[in-house]
């Protein structure tokens, strides 16, 4: 690690800030986005975290928003000189001073920048960054009493028990994710009395279940034989969703979906048996909420993720996004479809509910296990259709832990990895990188 980030008690007139992780992603990139539209309105961006392979896009932000405080958590040899040349090429290219007083490099780096913020109820975390390295800025910003505007679902599918333990106040977390965004906006409309989040409304629960909806991805509508020899550029053509390559295989598979049921239990308290998947290909209605009376509530908006990340942003106020976000046209003939999801062809919902009900630590090795497999499928070195059985295989061979710490969680994560990298290399004739 390099660098220091020195925390500054906080004065009275000081404007709100925001600490964004995983700027340079596609969450990232479309928060900045959503900070332009805000104005005046916006908080002050006082810290950018990335993974390091976009310096220059990073130090182009950095300048844009005279962001003092950096931190790259790969990126390779001489990150610091590296970073610091884009940087001064950046100003130069927009005529303006470097703003940028602190670089932090390391794998803890934005855990640290999050720790040494001085944050408080009034500043917001965007946790954008992808996969489970995200679960300790995520802890970090729980226990700085910051608001969490969470788009990293492995937050919650491995550390759930940890997150839970971690809240400085209820209502800390306001979900970024479509669907979980469009959950809390649906729980508005009725009385729930558990959950995570700011959705949650104290008094008798009138939930029935929630009603998660999924594009169906770009398989939608094959049978189990049609899916052999599936290539990596097959799967990372969603229909309708411009993601990042992990995101895009994840939601071909459908485990993207089998991580955002077990994110829903975690976030709402409802039970795993009580959330239920649905395929609506149009991408429209981004999720539901069933009510005792029968009455369902579903959210629906273009499918443009600059909605939900606003609403992270400015939650429980609803933002101007004129001009940036095209809201549904209701002046020609549409038609929204819904179909079943087929559990047969893609098992990986099923998957997500038997481990969440199994143990708090089944979540966290079905996911280390998921990212194993779909890093040795983008390499070229396992098949499409073995990525759900390589998660399913090391699932059922864990011994859960009931009541975790984070060594237990971190240990449980290892050991998945390196069962699955064993399952990967027998599939390959006992070679796998």
């Amino acid at each position: 690690m390099t660098g220091h980030a020195p925390s500054r008690p906080r004065s009275p007139q000081s404007p709100r800030r925001l600490v964004l992780l995983g700027s340079t992603g596609s969450i990232g990139t479309q928060t900045l986005q959503v900070l332009t539209r805000l104005g005046r309105d916006a908080p002050r961006v006082a810290a950018l975290a990335a993974g390091g392979s976009r310096l220059e896009l990073l130090a182009r932000q950095a300048i844009a928003r005279e962001v003092p405080v950096l931190a790259v958590t790969g990126g390779g040899a001489d990150l610091t000189g590296r970073l610091r040349d884009a940087l001064a090429a950046a100003a130069a290219e927009a005529g303006r001073p470097d703003p940028v007083t602190t670089i932090l490099t390391g794998p803890d780096a934005a855990t640290t920048t999050v720790e040494a913020a001085g944050l408080g109820p009034e500043d917001t975390v965007v946790n954008g960054i992808t996969g489970s390295v995200g679960l300790l800025p995520t802890l970090a910003a729980l226990r700085s009493g910051a608001r969490l505007a969470l788009a990293n679902k492995e937050s919650l599918v491995v550390g759930g028990a940890l997150v839970r333990r971690s809240l400085a106040r209820p209502g800390q977390i306001v979900p970024v994710d479509s669907e979980h965004s469009a959950i809390a906006q649906a729980l508005a409309g009725g009385r729930h009395e558990k959950g995570l989040t700011s959705a949650v409304i104290s008094g008798r629960s009138e939930v029935r279940r929630l009603v998660l909806t999924a594009s169906g991805g770009p398989f939608r509508g094959r049978s189990r034989g049609e899916l052999t020899g599936i290539s990596a550029a097959a799967a990372l053509k969603h229909p309708t969703w411009d993601m990042g390559p992990v995101v895009t295989i994840n939601s071909s598979t459908l485990i993207n979906k089998g991580l955002e049921l077990i994110e829903a239990h975690l976030l709402f308290d409802v039970a795993p048996e009580q959330i239920d998947v649905v395929v609506h290909p149009q991408s429209v209605i981004h999720s539901m909420v069933e009510f005792t009376d029968g009455a369902t509530i579903a959210q629906a908006s273009p499918p443009d993720m600059r909605l939900p990340i606003a609403l992270g942003l400015t939650w429980p106020q609803r933002p101007d996004l004129s001009g940036l976000v095209v809201p549904n046209s209701w002046n020609e003939p549409v038609s929204w479809t819904f179909e079943p999801l087929d559990g047969e062809v893609f098992p990986a919902v099923d998957l997500a509910r038997s481990a969440v009900a199994a143990s708090p630590t089944h979540p966290a090795v079905l996911n280390a296990a998921n990212e194993q497999a779909v890093a040795a499928f983008l390499a070229g070195g396992l098949q499409w259709l073995d990525i759900v059985e390589i998660d399913a295989a090391v699932v059922g061979e864990h011994e859960g832990i009931t009541s975790p710490s984070l060594d237990d969680v971190l240990a449980a994560e290892t050991w998945a990895r390196t069962r699955a990298d064993e399952l990967i290399a027998a599939r390959n004739g006992g070679t796998h990188t």
